[in-house]
């Protein structure tokens, strides 16, 4: 896929994924799009380790969201930690 591609997808699973977690989570569109893409990352990477995916199998989008939700939690665990 290209890299247009890639940030396209990004964005809409950043999309998705703030639209699915329940509060506010306060990010442009950078930082949403980056959000998708690590979520994708994420969910490849738990698929493979759990035989799901094989080495040049790319994560779908649901399990993509699923990441990308993985992260936003981690993200306002991490926040509301330093008081911010």
């Amino acid at each position: 896929m290209s890299i247009i591609g890639t940030i396209l997808v990004g964005f809409i699973v950043g999309l998705i994924a703030r639209a699915v977690k329940p509060g506010n989570d306060r990010m442009g569109i950078i930082m949403t799009t980056l959000l998708g893409i690590a979520g994708a990352f994420v969910a490849r990477f738990i698929g493979q380790a759990m035989g799901l995916y094989g080495p040049n199998d790319p994560a779908g989008w649901i399990a993509s969201v699923i990441g990308a939700v993985i992260l936003l939690f981690l993200f306002a665990m991490v926040r509301g930690r330093r008081g911010v």
